[in-house]
């Protein structure tokens, strides 16, 4: 996904099946991937954790937007 060198990267539950480890060099990844070519990453996740590496953060519940926050 990453060898056209994309502008945006949709990732969909990407550390859901990972211990926190495993789960933090994913997200670190992104967060590098952000910083160092200006990729905009939309990342869905259940886990509250990942969002201390988040710029934005938009909770849905039932399919809608009830809070959109700058992390």
């Amino acid at each position: 996904a990453l060898t056209n060198d994309p502008k945006i990267l949709l990732a969909d539950e990407p550390t859901g099946n990972l211990d926190s480890v495993n789960a933090d060099l994913v997200v670190r990844a992104f967060r590098r991937l952000t910083d160092e070519r200006g990729t905009t990453i939309v990342m869905v996740s259940h886990n509250l954790e990942l969002t201390k590496y988040c710029d934005k953060i938009v909770k849905l519940k039932d399919g809608r937007i009830v809070e959109v926050a700058e992390a």
